[in-house]
This record gives structure tokens, sequence and C-alpha cells, in this order.
């Protein structure tokens, strides 16, 4: 540490830095080392710790400014970090930056489905856990002696800005130690992350209608009453035209633009647009960016990637400027004055009790027992970096002087340090319910499920039979989700789109309560399936569902159109044929359902999508086992034992009855045939695995059932 301290401060005194020194290019860059290097140490230290990362960077700036360095050894200090205006000025833009996009990611991490589910507790817990805190800040900012206030004129806004900095909790650090303590899934951990959001959401907004106060230079009540309704305007517009246009802006950013990395170049422009138009309505541009996230979050296609994406970037540059900045800004020396001193400590005292007891009540409002109350309290009491991203923004616009900004850091950083260990404590006094316990396996399962981690299926289907079969096929698995859905059709366009309105009616009918209306896409293309698929799976699809006719060539296997096509497509794939009933009214006949396993996880895939099916389509499920060993249920290894009993539950979830049938056979072809036949089932399901080196051969038991069963099929490849 030392040699990278002198490292630096020789460079920076080489480049003729000084008190007089101009901006350098060369000391931003070894400011930037060091924020990141010290940074990067001292997060990994509390990580070790049992801390969050983001205190380590925000302890780095405390280190590398006046608190430490500049006590210790001020030439270097100043060496490095000049007290020069223009200087300052090329990290705070960076920081500027950086504060946009941690709320952007913030606004991604919002679980509004969570929200909804836990709504009454969560609402009661932060209705209190806001308005207590609150009402304390504004009374302390009220209070405080007019040396301490950058403005004394403006005491409201000051009071105001206090009284949100004491209200507002961190999700960041909230969800990272529920989700530690393996709570994120328990009763009272989702209603400790649903209130944490609410808070900041709420925080937000007060923050923007506060700044707006600020920047007007009096209480123009016309100027604030038109701030707040600009800001619930855009809010109402936001979160719901807007979920939609963000979900295409993605969709084409994703699907046109050819170069490298577009749709996070999409988000960045939307969240730079956004932040103007709440700026322009006289809010301030976190509460856009925050929006932003939020919108960018609930896109039902490549979340995941565009999550992994973003995160490096942020938690990887701009957090360490922005957190090692605050913590330069804060000079810790003045708490050597006692009066200083007693008034931070007040400051914390009132900031946690005041949180404990609304979070407290708020609990007990909300119908939750008192132990679950006493963990919402002392989970709803980190600031972090939250408060940190607050109290900059305080400082900037002059709502807070120099050493209110240096107490809310010191606040935001002991708050932080305690809530973890407090947290875990009371944690460990909560045993499980029933409730819970049936809730947790339930979701453990579906964890590991293969439905919930699609996102975006892709069609290939001609307009006959088997393609709009397999365009009803996509609908049911698509509506259980939400997931959008894309239809490519060889042929040319034409006006009536046969196979999206089967999507469409299929998804209308399996549509889940919580899920939203599918997104269907259908593009005629005069090439050969092959090449079209090719084209269209690299703009990212998790399943890809085959309906062309013909599906079996005449000397056996897949006929090859079919087999081109899948072998253009790396990830899971389903072939579907329309036989029987399914031949004459694809889009109607019923659904009864054999779905065929042996224990395999490729087989208990293919159950996942027999069940999806017939909850979908209100039909039936049959279960037939095929094993080995006897025929029947006592004399199952206990791994195949196990799997069944997986696939019975998530059936049984799904509010289904099952009929199990089990067979010992060395010809599964022929047993699965006559099961098919002797329990009057249309459609076959079954889970296969690709054979290496062969994308589109499946083994010779599902190619014989697909080539002799007079029932339709459905292969499931992966």
């Amino acid at each position: 540490m030392t040699l990278v301290l002198v490292a630096g401060a020789g460079a920076a005194q080489a480049a003729g830095i000084g008190a007089a020194g101009g901006p350098s290019e060369v000391v931003l860059l070894v400011q930037i080392v060091l924020l990141l290097a010290v940074g990067r140490l001292l997060g990994e230290a509390m990580l070790r710790i049992g801390q969050p990362a983001v205190m380590g960077q925000l302890m780095a700036g405390i280190l590398l400014g006046p608190s430490c360095l500049g006590a210790l050894w001020p030439e270097a200090q100043h060496w490095l970090f000049p007290p020069g205006r223009d200087q300052r000025a090329l990290l705070d833009g960076i920081a500027q930056l950086g504060i946009l996009l941690l709320l952007l990611m913030t606004g991604m991490e919002t679980d509004l489905a969570l929200v909804r589910k836990v709504r009454r507790a969560a609402l009661s817990v932060s209705a209190a856990g806001v308005a207590v805190p609150f009402a304390c800040g504004v009374l302390l900012g009220w209070v405080l002696p007019e040396a301490m206030l950058p403005h004394p004129e403006l005491r409201l806004v000051t009071a105001l800005f206090l009284g949100t900095a004491l209200a507002i909790s961190s999700v960041k650090i909230v969800a990272m130690v529920v989700r530690e303590m393996d709570f994120l899934r328990r009763n009272v951990g989702q209603v400790i992350v649903a209130s944490a959001i609410i808070d900041d959401t709420i925080g937000w907004v007060i923050i923007a209608v506060i700044v707006s106060l600020a920047q007007a230079g009096t209480v123009d009540l016309w100027a604030v009453g038109r701030s707040l309704a600009g800001t619930l305007v855009f809010l109402g517009l936001a979160l719901t035209l807007g979920r939609r246009l963000v979900f295409r802006l993605i969709r084409w950013a994703n699907d046109s633009l050819r170069s490298e990395a577009a749709v996070i170049t999409a988000i960045l422009v939307l969240m730079g647009v956004l932040a103007l138009v709440t700026q322009g309505i006289g809010v301030q541009t976190v509460l856009g960016a925050f929006v932003a996230g939020l919108l960018v979050g609930q896109s039902p296609i490549l979340t995941r990637r565009i999550d992994e994406q973003l995160r490096g970037v942020v938690t990887a540059l701009f957090a360490p400027i922005f957190f090692g900045l605050a913590g330069l800004s804060a000079d810790l020396t003045i708490l050597r004055d006692p009066r200083l001193l007693l008034l931070t400590l007040g400051l914390i005292a009132i900031a946690s009790l005041g949180k404990f007891a609304g979070a407290f009540a708020g609990g007990r409002l909300g119908g939750l027992r008192i132990p679950e109350s006493l963990a919402l309290a002392c989970g709803m009491n980190a600031r972090g970096s939250t408060e940190v991203i607050v109290a900059s923004i305080g400082l900037g616009i002059g709502a807070l002087s120099q050493d209110l900004f240096t107490m809310i850091v010191a606040m935001a950083l002991i708050t932080t340090l305690a809530m973890p260990p407090t947290l875990r404590w009371a944690l460990r006094r909560l045993p499980l319910t029933g409730e819970e316990t049936a809730r947790l396996e339930r979701e453990a399962v579906e964890t590991r499920g293969f439905v919930p981690h699609l996102e975006r299926l892709l069609v290939a289907a001609d307009d006959g039979p088997k393609g709009r079969f397999a365009a009803r096929i996509a609908g049911l698995v698509a509506g259980s989700r939400g997931m959008p859905v894309t239809v490519v059709r060889p042929g040319e366009p034409t006006e009536d789109p046969v196979l999206t309105g089967a999507v469409a009616r299929a998804a209308e009918g399996a549509r889940a309560e919580e899920t939203g209306a599918v997104e269907v896409t259908e593009r005629a293309r005069p090439e050969p399936a092959a090449e079209v698929v090719g084209e269209e799976a690299a703009k990212g699809y998790d399943l890809l569902i085959v309906g062309i006719d013909p599906t079996v060539s005449p000397e056996g296997g897949l006929a090859d159109t079919v087999a081109g096509a899948a072998e253009r497509f790396d990830g899971p794939l389903a072939v579907a044929a329309a036989r029987g009933a399914h031949r004459a009214d694809p889009e109607h006949a019923a659904l009864a359902v054999l779905a065929v396993i042996d224990g395999t996880q490729a087989a208990r895939r293919g159950a996942e999508i027999a069940v999806t099916l017939a909850r979908g389509a209100g039909g039936t499920l049959t279960v037939l086992f095929l094993s080995e060993g006897p025929g029947r249920l006592a004399g199952l290894r206990q791994a195949d034992a196990a799997a069944l009993r997986e696939v019975l539950d998530l059936a049984e979830r799904a509010g289904l009855r099952v009929r199990t049938e089990l067979r010992a056979t060395r010809a599964p072809e022929h047993a699965i045939l006559r099961q098919a036949r002797a329990g009057d089932h249309d459609l076959i399901v079954m889970g296969v695995t690709r054979r290496a080196g062969e994308a589109a051969a499946f083994g010779p038991v599902a190619e014989a059932v697909l080539e002799a069963s007079d029932r339709s099929v459905l292969l499931l490849a992966s």
C-alpha cells in the first residue's frame, strides 16, 4: 500500500500538480487506479468478515481522503487528490455517471412481483418504517443550529433531506444478508426485501421533489405541486405503456443490430433519456435512472444476460469510484470536536431507534408475530450505498453542509456494519412454519426445473396441421410464464397469420393470473428452414419447437427439413408431430397426455413440459415409468422412485390428477405404444438426449416411437 501511494504521489508531482496546478489526465488515472485497487482489497476484507463489499469501497475513500491519509501525510493526499475544482470535476463526472448506473442496477434488481405477493405486510412495514424516522429527521433538521445549515433560509429543504436520509433503507445490503442467511424465500425474508424496495421507491420520489424544491430556492407550492404531479404522471406512463415500449426496444436492438453489446447501448440510451425527462419535469435525474432499471428488469427476455454484462462494468469500475469519492468527501476529523461527535452519535441513535420502532410497529400492524417483527426491525436499519447516494445528492445541490454530509456518511457506515450481525441473530430465532416448509420445498423443485428458466421461444413451422399443432404447443408453454414467441414460417407472407393466432389463443387459455399477455412475432421467409433457424437462433432463444411436414423421412429418422433446422440450433429442441385427432383439429382437439420417464434428467424435463401442456390445455396426464427392474413401485430403485415422486409432486402442484403406470421391459418403444393405445392417449411426450456428434439424432427408442405411433408425439431433446 505504501509503494502504491508513493508511486501515485510521484506521478502526480511529475505532472506538475499542486495546489495551483490545472487538471491532469495523469492524476485522474492515478486516482482511478488507487480507488479501484484499495476499494477492491478492502471490499474483499469486508466480505471475509461478513460485511458488504461496498463498505470496503467507502472505507477506501475514507482511508485515502482527509480523514486518514490527509491527517497522516497531508502533502501526499494533496498530490493525489488536489483540492482544485477543475481536477475534482474530472472524477466527479465519472461518479455522477456511476450514480445513474447504480440506480439502474437497483431498479433492475427490484422485484415488483415479490412486492405484490406480500404487499399487505410490506406496505404496513414500509409506511411505518418510513414515517417514524422521517418525522424524527425533519424534527432534527428543524432544531439544528444555523451554523450547521448550508442555507439557513432553506431550513425546510435541509430538514426534509435529513428526514429522507434517516428513513431510507438499502435494498442491496438488506437483500445480501437475507440471501446469505438463506432467508430470501422465507416469509419474513420476502417482507424485509419487499419493504426495502418500497422504502427505496418512496425515497427516490421524495428526493426528486426535494431537489426541485431546493433548485427553486423558495418554498413555491405551485412549483412543488407541479413537480409532484409531473412525477406521478411520469411514473404512471412509465409503469404501464413504458413497460411494453422498453420490451420492444430491447427486442429490436437484440434482433436488428449486429454490433457487439447493442442491447447494453440501447439500455444506457434509455436510462439517459428517462433521466433527462425527469430533469425536464423538474425532478432529479436519479428517478429516471431508477425507473429505467425497473422497466428493464421486467423485460421478459435477455434479463440474465443484460444483468451479467451491466453488473460487471458497474461493480468493477463505477461503484468503487463513486463510493470512494464519497469517502474522500467525508472528513471524519471533524468528529474530534466533542459537539459534532455528540451530534453524530445522536443522529445515529435517532436513525436507528426511529427505523427500528417504525418497522417493528409496521410488522405488528401487518399481522406478523413478534419474532418476525423483531427481525424486520433489525433488517431495515441498514442504510449502506443508498444513504451515501442520498447524502451525495444533498451535498451537490447545497441542501447539506460538509459537516452534515460527513455525519450522514458516518451514520450510514455504522448502521450498515451493525445490521448484518443483528439480523443474523434475529433470523436464527425464527423456526419454519408448516406452510413455509411446503412452499420452500415446492420452490426448490421449481428452481431445478426446465420451464421456469425459459425466457424466449422460437417456432419453426409450416401452416399445415403439424405447424399449427407446434404453434399450439408453443402457446401453452409460453402462456404459463408470459414468454415472447417468434414464429418463422417457410413461404411468402400472408394477410392472415395463422400461426400467430394459434400461439396467441393457446397462450391466452394457459396464461397464469400473474403473467402478462404473450407477444407473438411471425416472420414468413422463402429460404430453407435450416437457414432461417440458423439466422434467428443467433438472436438468443431458449427453446426451438419444430412443426414441419413431413416429420419422418421414408428411410426412417427425421426428415431432412426437420433435421436441418435441428442441426442449426444449439439449445433445447422440441419436435412436434400431429397425428390422429390433432391432424384433423390441431388447435382445439383435447390433450390426453402420456409422459414417458425413466429416471434420467432428460426424461424429467420432458415430463415437466407434459405437465405444463396438460395444465394449460385442461387435459389429462398419465405418467409411464419404464424400469429395468420389477414393474411395481415397491421394486423401484431409490433413485428411480425419487425421480417418479418428483414428477408426481410437480403435477400435483399444478393441480393435475395423475395416473401412474409402471412397466419393466427390454423393449420400451413397444411398451410406450401399447400404453398409448390402451389408455386412449393422444399425445406422447418424451424427454430425450441428443446423440453426440449428431444434432438431429435422438436414439432408437425415440425414433421408433416417432415413426410407428398413430398418436401425436412431442420429443424434447436437450
